[in-house]
Parts: C-alpha cells; structure tokens; sequence
C-alpha cells in the first residue's frame, strides 16, 4: 500500500510541474527570470551531464544507454518539467566546464558537493551520501590498516582525474605517486595489470568492482575513509532554477520515491546484466545474493 500512494504522490508532482512550465509562444518569447528554464523550455528538453562510468550511480549498457540512480533522477527531474531528456557522457573532469559553458543544464554524476566547487556552482542535495576507499589485490591491501599505510613513495595510486579523489590523494597522501586516470574502469585496469597498486575511488564502485570481478580477488575497505555527500551541480546564477529543483528532490524524498530507486540500484541484481559487457566479468548465478550490503543507514 506505501508503495500505491508515494506513485499517486509522485504522479500527481509530475503533473503539477508539467503545468508550471508554459509553452513558448511563436515569436519564441521566453520571458522569465530564470535563463536555465528559459532554454529549457525552448528547446523542449533539459541536457544532464554524467560521466556514463560510475557504476551503479551511471553505467553504459551494451546499447550504449546509460542507466543507473542518476540517469533515473534526471528522468524523473525531465518529467516533473513536462520535458524530454538528454543525457551527455564526459570525462568527469569536464562535466563543471560543460556547465559552466552552457553545454548541459545540470550535471548529475557523483559529485561531492564540496565548498571549493560551491564557489562556482549551486548544489542541490545530497541524494546519496558515499565516501573515499580503496580497490587493491588482496596482497596490497592486507597490509593497509589506516590512511597512513598509503602515504609512501612506493605506493602508486591511480585516481580518477578532477574528482575528490584525487584532492583526497594530493592532501592526504602526498608522499604517495598518483596516476590520474580518464574513467574508473582504466584505473581498475591498472590495478589489475600491477601498473597500480590501488584505485582510491568511492566506496560503492569499490565493492561493486570486488563482487564482480571474484578471480581477480580484489579487496575494499569494509568502511569508506570520508563522509560525501553528492549533489546536483547547477549554474551559480540561477536562483529560480535551483529553487525548483531543491523543491523536486524534497518531494522525491519525502514520497519514498528516491529510497525506491537507491533499493532497485544498491541491493538488487538484474541491472548488472544490462552493462556493458567490458565493464562485468560474469553474471550472478540463479538465487546467488545481490549486493545488499551497499545499503548503510545514512545512504
């Protein structure tokens, strides 16, 4: 029964966003103080940045769609404005410049919403609250007890570029050599062929990557390192716009409809099958137990 009433409760926002945005008329007047509604609304849909290599908050799939928490958060946020969606993959250390441009409207792509960022840009949220480990072999990790264990100069630590992993790595393991990276995938893969020694990244792609990848015998932390909340990057001179979607993602959460959608994509399994297929090494046998351990009590 909860369920039927937080849809009828999330249908009926729907509803009621699609109507605030009006259409624009002919002369293609877009009058209003708000100049990301404004485009928005012109074009007739809103363009989301993301990495589309953050498993499970984006992933690729083998059709080349990205799915996961974030691509259905700005569904949902599309749907509440009556408009379509488009999603745009970029190296995560060129989503902020993409925003900054004028490129995409948002940039929902497992972004600490830090204050050196907040300089520049507005943040809604958090929808979900991660924290820095660690990927290694079982041979490496063993011997990591504390942060302490990674700062010397034999231990090379792949990153990846423009995220706060790589600030965690340069004030906290400054005697550490970082190895920056494109995506989460080639640091794993540095791991893997011992060109790495550990992929500091946040805690839930870590314990994906040692639930699917079993015959590597990867190894995480059994709690992150930091506390990160994650947040909706928006311009910093749209007041109006980051009102209205502080006021969406209030109601996701106070309908259950967010905690839904962090159940289907932090404990249960089918959507693994839907990944690319470089980025999964086999699929979960019949009744084998899905990843439900993700789930901590304030995420």
């Amino acid at each position: 029964m909860r369920f039927d009433v937080c849809a009828l409760a999330v249908a009926a926002t729907l509803v009621t966003g699609c109507s605030v945005l009006r259409p624009v008329d002919k002369a293609g007047d877009s009058a209003g103080p708000s100049p990301t509604i404004a485009r928005v609304r012109a074009r007739g849909e809103i363009v989301v940045g993301l990495s589309g290599d953050q498993p499970p908050l984006n992933s690729t799939e083998a059709s080349g769609e990205i799915i996961g928490l974030e691509p259905d958060i700005a569904q949902l946020l599309a749907d509440s404005l009556g408009v379509k969606l488009r999603m745009v993959a970029k190296p995560f250390n060129a989503l902020l410049p993409a925003l900054a441009a004028g490129e995409v409207d948002a940039v929902i792509s497992g972004m600490t919403m830090t204050p050196e960022r907040n300089l520049d840009v507005a943040f809604v949220g958090p929808y979900f609250v991660s924290g820095k480990s660690v990927l290694a072999k079982a041979k490496t990790i063993k011997a990591i007890d504390e942060t302490a264990d990674l700062d010397n100069a034999k231990m090379r630590l792949a990153v990846l570029a423009g995220s706060t992993s790589e600030t965690f790595v340069q004030e906290l393991l400054p005697n550490a050599k970082m190895l920056p990276t494109a995506t989460y995938e080639e640091g794993v893969q540095m791991v893997l062929k011992d060109e790495a020694d550990a992929l500091v990244a946040d805690f839930p792609y870590c314990v994906l990557q040692v639930l699917e990848r079993p015959e590597a015998r990867l190894v995480t932390l059994g709690e992150p390192f930091t506390y990160e909340p994650l947040g909706i990057a928006l311009s910093g001179n749209d007041p109006l716009f980051t009102n209205l979607v502080t006021n969406f993602l209030i109601t996701m959460e106070g309908t259950g409809r967010l905690f839904e959608m962090k159940v289907r994509w932090f404990s249960d399994g089918p959507w693994l099958d839907e990944m690319e297929p470089q980025k999964k090494q086999r699929r979960r046998k019949p009744g084998e137990q899905s990843a439900s351990l993700w789930i901590r009590a304030d995420g």
